[in-house]
């Protein structure tokens, strides 16, 4: 309660000036691939979705993580706002915050990395099948990379299961409201209020990982032939009853 006490203190006296950056045109083929993960993502967890135990959180990793939209603003505020904190508060207090930054990071610049390889080497402008997505994957050469990503994700969503015992955490993003809404700080203060109550509305945290974590270890294992790999009937291990193959509308 003193470091929340003192954060706001600080963030009252310090963050007065909200400072607003330029949002970014998503090029068709960023904004294609950005839609076809979302929905390749939705269809491989279709069955936490729709069961009651998982579904916030899994509509909140969707909408506000994976979602083919411009997050320039947010992502920003994010930065500067953990640089702020680590002034004030433990860095073991920080660690789901700085995690989560490092997965953003590297899943923008995973992205980047394989809409370059389908556009230089195999001259994707914009859409493009199965095929194509794959073997962009594995011309991008860069499974420790990837492996790396899902491990991260569920070692912050481990890292917040221990957040989440720790006494105040909600009121103090309840008592940082008003100051970060006044400042200008719409955006992130939103983003992490609902993705506080998206986690804490999971009821068994540990079975919502390591599905996510086995499910995209698969898929990656298969794309590059180890074994382990998901079945070639179901590539993405869709969920949902539907067929195996991922169409964006």
């Amino acid at each position: 309660m003193l470091d929340a006490t003192r954060l706001l203190t600080n963030l009252r006296a310090s963050m007065a000036h909200h400072e607003i950056v330029e949002g970014k045109q998503l090029s068709p083929l960023i904004a294609y691939l950005s839609a076809w993960q979302s929905v390749r993502l939705s269809r491989t967890h279709a069955d936490m979705l729709a069961d009651v135990r998982f579904s916030l959180g899994c509509r909140f990793f969707l909408e506000d993580i994976y979602a083919p939209r411009d997050f320039s603003q947010r992502d920003y505020d994010g930065h500067r706002i953990y640089s702020f904190m680590n002034r004030f508060l433990p860095e073991a207090t920080l660690a789901p915050l700085a995690m989560a930054l490092e997965v953003n990071t590297l899943t923008q610049q995973l992205d980047l990395a394989l809409a370059e390889a389908m556009r230089t080497h195999l001259g994707v402008e914009d859409r493009f099948d199965r095929a194509q997505y794959e073997e962009a994957y594995r011309l991008c050469d860069n499974y420790e990379v990837r492996a790396r990503q899902i491990q991260l994700i569920v070692a912050v969503g481990q890292r917040l299961e221990r957040v989440r015992r720790v006494p105040f955490i909600q009121a103090t993003l309840r008592l940082a409201r008003t100051p970060a809404l006044r400042l200008g700080w719409v955006e992130m203060q939103d983003f992490l209020e609902r993705g506080y109550l998206a986690w804490k509305s999971i009821q068994e945290p540990a079975t919502f990982l390591n599905n996510i974590g086995q499910r995209e270890r698969a898929i990656l294992d298969r794309i590059y032939g180890n074994p382990g790999g998901a079945p070639e009937s179901n590539p993405f291990l869709v969920s949902d009853g539907g067929p195996a193959e991922i169409v964006v509308i």
